[in-house]
């Protein structure tokens, strides 16, 4: 019994095993559901960080050093000409006056914002004599207020 010629013997024992290609292709389904999954996370954890630190501060008696708490001061012109600081109709000679006794007590020294309201009938000479005292006066922020034009 010498040597058996078995498969594995001989020039047709040699097979030879063809491997698959590579393939060069990503699969990208499992990475975009990764990708969204770490999306929702960030963006329900995101919220909660920024939160801050609770303290306790002290208090003073220090004035804020913001504006943000005062109203701001408006002026109106009804359709009749009248003149009303903030609610209450007021002389247009004495507007300057309260205004200037109003920039001083909140310290602001004519350095205030003042809107100017006026209505859309108003004679457009009332809303310029007022917006005239009061840059003559020295109040340089004056503002014109309007409402948003609704479609064209």
């Amino acid at each position: 019994m010498g040597m058996s010629g078995g498969a594995h013997s001989g020039a047709g024992g040699k097979r030879r095993h063809r491997r698959k290609a590579v393939m060069a292709e990503i699969n990208v389904t499992p990475m975009v559901d990764v990708m969204l999954v770490l999306l929702i996370i960030f963006m329900v954890s995101a919220p909660l960080l920024t939160v801050g630190v609770p303290i306790d501060l002290p208090q003073t008696q220090a004035a804020s050093l913001e504006q943000a708490d005062k109203e701001p001061l408006a002026i109106s012109v009804n359709t009749e000409g009248k003149v009303f600081l903030q609610n209450s109709e007021i002389q247009i000679d004495e507007l300057v006056p309260k205004l200037k006794a109003i920039a001083e007590a909140r310290g602001t020294n004519g350095d205030e914002r003042i809107y100017v309201r006026g209505d859309k009938t108003v004679n457009y000479g009332t809303v310029m004599r007022v917006m005239g005292r009061l840059s003559a006066a020295g109040f340089r922020k004056v503002a014109l207020v309007t409402e948003v034009e609704q479609g064209s």
